[in-house]
């Protein structure tokens, strides 16, 4: 299923990733925020693409996720999607939109990133207090992945980005949680920093998939923001990332030469110039 290239881009749904699970077969999802990047994730095979709210982080500089708005996220998923020819791509809810109970705001904002950017479906974070909006959302027709354990939209509540789930009572309501969020039409669930055995467990008692960031591997998939596993983000290392190339050096080097060319007249040559 996920063999699938730029050669072949059959085009990755809700119904490939549950088929994936039966299959055994795991789940690779990145973040992507703009079009370039997006268009060489795809290629490479990506299954899943997440335009995260971590844009605010990555893209814009802030120190959590909770500035970025519903307008700048569709901007980003707009970008996103213009690229992308087989992976599926999903949008967080920003910060706001999916908060307070009030389902029908939710709603609407759910229908206006699919209407605006031609995603395949949106991530809503929470647990129990979101499953009346999520019901609703799917029952309009839009695919909803969850997100329990560490949520960073709660960054403020929780006091910082430790693991969570590590005491009893919280390990049982995330497993109460994430049985309520499949009840109500989540097609997939991401897990975030979470105890391994917790998450290998949930995995195990749900029908629909789960992905994973410091998770363990016992989860359906993984997910990693792009810039980190890249080696972009300088001076970001938690246990749970893997670095696949070091970025920064390379891009460090590469302008450094360009400055140096520039700078002793050795660009442009003759033959690249008119």
């Amino acid at each position: 299923m996920s063999t699938n290239t730029i050669d072949n881009p059959k085009k990755v749904t809700t119904s490939t990733v549950a088929k994936m699970k039966q299959a055994g077969e795991k789940i690779a999802m990145i973040t992507a925020y703009d079009y370039t990047m997006a268009t060489l994730v795809d290629q490479a095979g990506i299954d899943l693409i997440l335009v995260g709210d971590s844009a605010a982080n990555v893209m814009a500089g802030y120190d959590t996720t909770l500035p970025i708005t519903l307008d700048k996220m569709i901007y980003h998923a707009q970008c996103v999607t213009r690229a992308v020819r087989r992976a599926m791509v999903i949008v967080d809810m920003p910060f706001g939109t999916c908060q307070g109970g009030d389902e029908l705001t939710g709603l609407h904002a759910a229908i206006q990133v699919l209407k605006e950017t031609g995603a395949a479906a949106v991530k809503i974070e929470g647990g129990e207090q979101v499953v009346p909006l999520i019901t609703r959302i799917t029952a309009a027709g839009i695919p909803v992945m969850g997100h329990l354990g560490l949520t960073p939209q709660s960054v403020n509540q929780f006091g910082g980005y430790g693991i969570r789930a590590k005491e009893q009572a919280e390990a049982d309501r995330l497993i109460r949680d994430a049985l309520l969020l499949q009840q109500a039409g989540c097609f997939a669930l991401v897990l975030e920093k979470v105890p391994a055995a917790l998450a290998a467990e949930v995995s195990r008692q749900l029908a629909i998939p789960t992905i994973g960031i410091g998770a363990g591997s016992g989860t359906d998939g993984q997910v990693l923001v792009l810039q980190d596993m890249l080696g972009m983000n300088q001076g970001f290392r938690p246990k749970f990332l893997r670095t696949y190339a070091n970025l920064a050096d390379t891009i460090h080097q590469a302008v450094g030469a360009y400055i140096s060319d520039v700078k002793s007249s050795h660009f442009p040559s003759a033959s690249e110039s008119y």
